[in-house]
């Protein structure tokens, strides 16, 4: 006979404590009292898990016997717990929900689904959090540690080429290297030019370009770039902090139109501009140097239907 040492949370006093749980119980047992308790009766318990009523007596009292104590009192029409098998139901609970992650663990091993599933994606993607596809994924692959960061352009295509990512979302681009798996989205994102509310661009009016380059221009210029800086401009490596640059006035910047809808709408203005707004496909990419597991699989699969 061996022991499963089980880590239970005892709710009553909320503290954790680690305890040895003889194997003799059998599983069924545990849950057929578990289910007796919540069913109300045994034969609504039996129902519930497509046992014979019979079935379902005895492996109760095989658990009373086991255990030492009385876990019904069976005297009225319908059992009712005794105060021993309130407290011992609450444990119960416990060892089955960690036979579930027990369970849940051997079958993402059996199917050799990743551990870890890192996501890098663009500000132009804000959608990739959307809770339908979230809310999916957590309830496939609990086991699986989602790890999500923002990076754009060639910094995206870095990670993935170095294998420090296994996902990057990112603006279309004319050209990926050899080891770069690429898929083409059907959701594309939108961009428009900006400047903060109190700027002297904010007035409505149609822009030209060469106005527009009397003024600082707030660019995306990512770790990787080597090219050299534009004249008259600042720039940073992702959209979120060129777009806090254009609230606090330093300048006109293109911007994801999703992204300022949700950060910055009350103090940024959309400047009037010819081509403007334009729209910008959306690739999704991964190694070829390292395959995707199931979650990442599920993953790709899952963005490539969003529409």
């Amino acid at each position: 006979m061996w022991d499963l040492i089980i880590l239970a949370r005892l709710d009553s006093h909320n503290i954790a404590a680690i305890g040895f749980f003889n194997m003799r119980y059998s599983l069924e047992s545990l849950l057929a009292f578990v289910e007796s308790a919540d069913q109300g009766s045994f034969s609504a318990a039996a129902r519930k898990l497509r046992k014979s009523q019979s079935t379902i007596s005895i492996a109760i009292a095989n658990l009373e016997s086991d255990l030492g104590v009385s876990l019904f009192d069976r005297t009225g029409r319908q059992p009712m717990l005794t105060e021993e098998g309130h407290q011992i139901l609450a444990q119960v609970r416990g060892v089955l929900t960690a036979c579930e992650r027990l369970d849940s663990v051997a079958a993402r091993l059996d199917a050799k689904i990743e551990p870890r599933l890192s996501v890098v994606m663009s500000d132009i993607y804000n959608f990739v959090f959307r809770r339908d596809v979230m809310g999916q994924f957590a309830a496939r692959f609990p086991q699986t540690v989602l790890q999500c960061g923002p990076s754009e352009g060639t910094d995206v295509i870095n990670l993935i080429q170095d294998e420090r990512a296994h996902l990057g979302i990112v603006a279309a681009q004319p050209n990926y290297p050899p080891a770069v798996r690429v898929a083409r989205l059907a959701l594309e994102a939108e961009f428009g030019l900006y400047v903060g509310v109190g700027h002297p661009l904010a007035k409505g009016r149609i822009i030209g370009l060469d106005e527009m380059k009397s003024v600082r221009h707030l660019c995306l210029k990512t770790y990787s770039e080597e090219s050299a800086p534009q004249p008259n401009s600042w720039s940073a490596p992702d959209y979120l902090s060129i777009l806090d640059l254009a609230v606090q006035g330093f300048g006109w910047a293109e911007l994801p139109r999703a992204l300022v809808q949700r950060f910055g709408r009350e103090e940024l203005v959309e400047l009037k501009a010819s081509g403007y707004p334009r729209k910008v496909g959306v690739d999704v990419i991964w190694s070829c140097r390292k395959p995707l597991g199931p979650a990442g699989q599920w993953f790709l699969e899952t963005l490539q239907q969003l529409s």
